[in-house]
């Protein structure tokens, strides 16, 4: 396979820096770089095809929801007790003990 060239451009530091982490690494900066993106791009890839599925999930969800158009917010007064008190319980199980509907959304409780 024949081999191809590609030119970048790098601030000074982050070069020096380059060459640095390729020297402690034993490798020229050429292959520090081709081996740096090999690996970013694998990493990619399998984080990809991991959530491949759940992307598909999440896409067929909104494909299916576009037909109901924007949900109206919903105002605190348009909460029953026994509902804003599931609110807090639900927040509490999302983000620990002391949160609240209020505290979620940024007001003290």
């Amino acid at each position: 396979m024949a081999r191809v060239r590609i030119s970048i451009s790098l601030e000074a530091e982050d070069a020096e820096r380059i060459r640095e982490h390729a020297d402690r690494a034993g490798m020229d900066v050429s292959s520090y770089l081709v081996n740096a993106a090999i690996r970013q791009m694998a990493e990619v890839e399998t984080a990809e095809a991991q959530f491949a599925g759940l992307d598909a999930l999440i896409a067929d969800a909104e494909g299916r929801a576009e037909h109901y158009g924007p949900v109206d917010e919903a105002g605190e007064e348009s909460l029953s007790e026994d509902e804003r008190r599931e609110v807090d319980e639900a927040m509490r199980l999302v983000h620990g003990v002391g949160e609240t509907h209020d505290s979620y959304r940024g007001e003290v409780a």
